[in-house]
């Protein structure tokens, strides 16, 4: 009963270690610099500069509807 806790002891000490350093290198890697902008960006979304939006093809509005280069009549 006493070796089971023996290693459950020691497997959580170096568990918590673990945990430590890795919290330990979040701190110092700047994790948490700026933890409240990523909250702020969904509150201040911009929906004009979403990149996934197709940019209007400037080319087929200069070109007028379809047809337009014709002169309208119809060729037999």
């Amino acid at each position: 009963m006493t070796e089971s806790l023996y290693l459950l002891l020691a497997i959580s000490v170096v568990f918590v270690i673990g945990v430590g350093a890795v919290f330990w290198w979040a701190i110092f890697s700047g994790q948490f610099d700026d933890a409240s902008q990523a909250g702020e960006s969904v509150l201040f979304d911009d929906d004009s500069t979403h990149e996934c939006e197709p940019e209007p093809d400037n080319k087929a509005s200069e070109a007028g509807p379809p047809g337009a280069g014709h002169s309208g009549k119809a060729q037999d």
